[in-house]
């Protein structure tokens, strides 16, 4: 199977088994999903759908975050990860928000990693979320996921896999497959046992066909 046929394989896969993808952090607008995303780092998406409803009834936009102090915000999130780290990160995004761009969140990548706490992950999770853009957020999930299924060959970073991606996904379908391959990660193809007897991908699947697949020779 070339890589091209892969792709191919595993693009249309997704699109009938999973036509609708989207994240699943809860937000009401795009600096709600910002701010989600930044507590969502070496975090459950649960989790912080459980911190932000009262952290968003209190500051539900960058204005009102960036009159207040991290400790301020800190009681909303103690039950996250590094809530000290996130809670000076989210006063300094605000802040930069209201003052560089009166408080909207910018459509550009660059622009976006000058926010304090947004790094590029987040930054390609915003373009793709909130402005349908052709941008591949790789997190721990799309890093192992692209790389047992075969899309990915020996990147051993992040962005290697991002481009890699981007250079074999069509545009249009990018923003897509971004949700696809972290919730095939997180709830079939998981880290230290992957559900193998329930992926639609077994028979495209490198790891699969290398390591799993029964000898029909005895």
């Amino acid at each position: 199977m070339t890589l091209k046929q892969r792709y191919q394989q595993v693009i249309e896969r997704f699109q009938q088994a999973m036509p609708v993808a989207e994240t699943e952090l809860h937000y009401g607008t795009p600096f709600q999903l910002l701010v989600a995303v930044i507590l969502s780092a070496q975090c459950t998406d649960k989790r912080v759908n459980l911190i932000t409803p009262a952290l968003f009834e209190a500051y539900p936009t960058a204005h009102d975050m960036a009159k207040v102090t991290p400790d301020d915000i800190f009681p909303y999130i103690k039950s996250c990860s590094y809530p000290n780290n996130k809670a000076k990160s989210l006063c300094g995004m605000a802040r930069r928000l209201v003052d560089e761009f009166n408080g909207e969140l910018p459509g550009d990548i660059d622009q976006l990693m000058t926010l304090p706490g947004v790094g590029r992950k987040t930054a390609n999770v915003m373009l793709a979320v909130i402005f349908n853009k052709a941008a591949m957020a790789v997190d721990t999930h799309v890093f192992r996921v692209s790389e047992r299924i075969g899309l990915t060959t020996n990147c051993t970073t992040p962005l290697a896999t991002e481009k890699t991606l981007c250079r074999n996904i069509p545009e249009d379908v990018i923003p897509l497959a971004h949700h696809w391959l972290i919730l095939h990660g997180r709830y079939v193809c998981k880290a230290r046992r992957p559900m193998c007897e329930e992926c639609f991908l077994t028979d495209v699947c490198r790891h699969y066909l290398t390591t799993r697949k029964p000898d029909n020779n005895g």
